[in-house]
């Protein structure tokens, strides 16, 4: 139930002057049935040993307040660190940790936890046997180690842990862990100058530097400074509590150790750093030194990002993709273009990977050769590796077998990687000799299986487990979820045997977990008995609708519908649409359906579903493709007229249906959805409302692309207009709810994008309003915050779309 106290934490969020059309504002709550779905406690979160013997259970708090979003905070080379401990500065912390015995369903609890417990970067040790994790308080990180037999827990580190960069540890074997520690106390941090020692400066010499408009970067010798302080780190060895150094320090911002723990692959940063790039474009070294930290073999000195071709099937001319062959002992591979990086240039080949093994002192061997970009390598064993190459222009992906031992390279599928339907699923794994992850074959090495958590289909998500046989290239599926329900393999504990871990959900019935078995085919185990958090919500009916659009293409949403509504008794209700644009090479491929209507409705904090407890339609999910239109032609090129093509079918449909009032539509969405929501309510006068959420809306201020156009503003600039809603603010009369986080830190997304459009409307004589969310980034988290936006998001709804109103439709 929502705690009223809640009220007594809310404080003021601004003052604005009443004379010009503004108001005082506090903190302000929704109704209570949409305050008590918000703030219902989370089930928990499972992972469960490799043998299916425990489970270990996590619980989390759903929202922290806004004063621990207030703490402070540095926001550099895109990283946003909490100043006091080497940590950042934004989590979701787990604050329980409980085992259970699968096999008796015992539950356990877990002694020696710290309390209150801020636990995160959960993970099991090799053997399963213990479970190691972060604890973070206000001035140290610290790890943990879980004794499952015992179920007791211990902190195991002297120093305290720097965990800003990469992973905060990794296992080394059963007893022994790496992580990265702090040089000194936070405190020792530089003091900010009052009198800098000049002005900050920014240069370039004819170099292109087509970047992304990121945010929180560098910007002043000061903060070089604190990045450089903040995450120089000391590498160490724990071995039963016994802390031992590894090399010197350094800014590493990755660490992998080779399958048979005799190297370290490491990457560290470098300077000059960037004022244009995040840290993981920053200069770098990668080599690869001993267990004493002394290097072996310096691989490759990277520049910086910063002049990295544009287009996303570019990519710098130096080697990429660092990684351990993980079915040998101890070999690197990694990838070259061979086009100097650009797509364009017509060639057979354009890229290239290479093999080095210890001692790492001979010449590198070349592996194979891709047409396409090189995307990664699954490794097998010493006959079969699938490595994957692709497009993302073409929107193509290939996957190809390779043979180590022969050299051999033979395709087996090429699909577009919007065709959800031909989606074969992705490769079963078991642990090998070193202990690492590699593909499992069957049938004396003839087939793989093949694992498909959404199983997408013309009849919705059918998750299903398949063999595909690597020499008729023939998928049989062995399992598969039954129609009218839906449910997805979480592990294959026993490929030989098929067992298997499993998620089993309905429209009315929490997400639960089971073991079944293929081969025994005895009865289902259920192991978790979850109970629905949203009692608000009994009696809501869901069903995914199907309608065309005037071009022929098939969509599809998720409509939800009040507790006891009857269209012939209530008639059409006021509706809000709720949507995400994506581009599409393919008709075909948009018109796919996706989802299941047979999941169980999880909510967060972004839902547009709480409003159905009002008396409202929701339509979420619905469809909005926009598809390139002919073999020369970009998505992008006819992107309003297909916006509005998708609006007016979600909209007739649901007037069709008697369940939606063309006179009271509202419509929505967050980011890339928020900047649909502002055109449509700019080129079309279907709705009555809009809300915009943490939106773009002037594509001139990221000039070198967006989403998923390639193109400049300098290469298509009246592209860039046209899709512009800021382009059309005086065109936006319709009553629009802006909502920025004011910290946001997505690419792009700066808050003064919805600042200037609230500007642009207002001067233009529009109804608009911007709420400024206090400490928010691109996703919301703050309590007070978003009980405050569900708040804003209703009072918009009822006061402009729920009142009986005439709409003029456009021609």
């Amino acid at each position: 139930m929502m705690n009223q106290r809640l009220l007594l934490l809310f404080s003021c969020c601004f003052l604005l002057n009443p004379a010009f059309g503004q108001e005082d504002v506090s903190y302000k709550l929704p109704p209570k049935d949409i305050a008590d779905l918000l703030l219902a406690k989370p089930a928990p979160g499972v992972s469960t040993d490799d043998k299916g013997e425990w489970m270990l259970l996590t619980e989390t708090s759903s929202y922290p307040s806004v004063e621990e979003l207030a703490r402070p905070e540095l926001r550099l080379a895109g990283l946003r660190i909490n100043p006091n401990n080497y940590a950042p500065s934004r989590q979701n912390f787990l604050q329980n940790l409980y085992l259970k015995n699968i096999a008796t369903g015992k539950e356990m609890p877990i002694s020696g936890l710290p309390s209150p417990l801020y636990a995160s970067s959960v993970s099991w040790s090799p053997n399963d046997k213990k479970i190691a994790f972060t604890h973070t308080t206000n001035d140290r990180v610290d790890l943990y180690v879980i004794d499952v037999a015992t179920q007791k827990a211990a902190k195991v580190n002297k120093t305290a842990l720097n965990v800003l960069m990469g992973s905060s540890f990794q296992w080394y074997d059963d007893n022994t862990l790496l992580y990265r520690t702090a040089l000194q106390p936070a405190s020792a941090a530089p003091p900010k100058p009052l009198m800098p020692k000049g002005p900050t400066i920014q240069e370039n010499y004819g170099k292109a530097a087509p970047r992304p408009t990121y945010q929180d970067l560098i910007k002043s010798p000061y903060d070089e400074q604190l990045f450089a302080f903040y995450t120089t780190a000391q590498l160490v060895k724990n071995t039963n509590g016994v802390e031992t150094k590894i090399g010197q320090p350094a800014i590493y911002s990755s660490l992998e150790i080779s399958p048979d723990k005799k190297y370290l692959l490491l990457r560290t940063l470098r300077k000059p750093f960037s004022y244009l790039v995040t840290a993981g474009g920053f200069p770098s070294t990668v080599a690869i030194a001993d267990l004493n930290g002394k290097i072996v073999k310096n691989l490759a000195d990277l520049p910086s990002s910063e002049t990295a071709p544009s287009g996303r099937d570019n990519v710098q001319n130096v080697p990429r993709s660092f990684e351990w062959r993980d079915d040998e002992a101890a070999t690197l591979v990694w990838c070259m273009p061979l086009d100097s990086g650009i797509m364009k240039k017509e060639m057979e080949f354009h890229d290239a990977v290479y093999a080095l093994s210890a001692p790492f002192t001979g010449e590198q061997k070349e592996l194979f050769k891709t047409r396409l970009r090189y995307r990664n390598t699954s490794w097998g064993n010493g006959s079969l590796a699938l490595v994957t190459e692709g497009l993302w222009s073409k929107q193509l992906m290939r996957t190809s077998r390779y043979n180590p031992a022969t050299d051999a390279f033979e395709q087996l599928m090429e699909r577009n990687t919007t065709d959800a339907y031909s989606n074969p699923g992705n490769p079963v794994t078991e642990k090998n000799q070193f202990g690492r992850w590699v593909i499992k074959t069957v049938d004396n090495g003839n087939k793989i299986l093949m694992n498909n958590t959404t199983g997408a289909s013309p009849k919705g998500d059918l998750p299903f487990l398949a063999t595909f046989d690597l020499t008729t290239k023939q998928s049989e599926i062995l399992w598969r979820c039954p129609e009218g329900s839906f449910e997805a393999i979480v592990r294959v504990m026993d490929a030989d045997k098929l067992e298997l871990l499993t998620r089993r959900e309905s429209e009315d019935e929490m997400p639960n977990y089971w073991i079944k078995n293929l081969k025994l085919r005895i009865a289902d185990r259920q192991i978790t008995n979850f109970g629905n958090p949203y009692p608000q919500l009994e009696g809501v009916t869901k069903q995914k609708i199907s309608y065309k659009r005037a071009d022929g293409v098939d969509l599809t949403g998720d409509l939800y519908l009040p507790k006891g509504y009857d269209p012939k008794r209530d008639g059409p209700l006021p509706t809000l649409l709720w949507a995400y644009p994506a581009e599409y090479n393919s008709a075909a491929d948009a018109a796919q359906i996706r989802g299941s209507e047979h999941k169980f409705t999880l909510l967060n904090w972004g839902s547009p579903v709480y409003y159905v407890t009002q008396g409202y339609a929701v339509l979420n999910n619905a469809e909005m493709p926009i598809v390139a239109s002919g073999a020369d032609k970009k998505p992008n090129d006819d992107f309003i007229a297909q916006l509005k093509m998708n609006a007016e079918a979600a909209v007739n449909k649901l007037a069709e249906m008697g369940v939606g009032d063309k006179n009271r539509m509202a419509v929505g969405g967050h980011s890339y959805g928020a900047f649909m929501t502002a055109n449509l309510l700019a080129h079309t006068d279907l709705f009555k409302a809009g809300i915009a959420r943490s939106g773009a809306y002037n594509r001139t201020l990221t000039p070198f692309g967006f989403q998923n156009e390639d193109r400049t503003y300098w290469e298509a600039p009246d592209l860039y207009h046209d899709m512009s809603p800021f382009s059309y603010a005086d065109q936006i009369k319709t009553p629009l709810l802006l909502v920025h986080g004011e910290a946001d830190n997505n690419s792009g997304t700066f808050p003064i994008q919805s600042e200037r459009l609230f500007n642009a409307i207002k001067g233009n004589g529009g109804t608009v309003k911007y709420l400024s969310l206090p400490h928010e980034s691109h996703g919301y988290a703050g309590r007070e915050n978003i009980l405050h936006l569900l708040h804003e998001q209703f009072d918009w709804l009822e006061k402009y779309v729920k009142v009986v109103g005439e709409t003029k439709m456009k021609p």
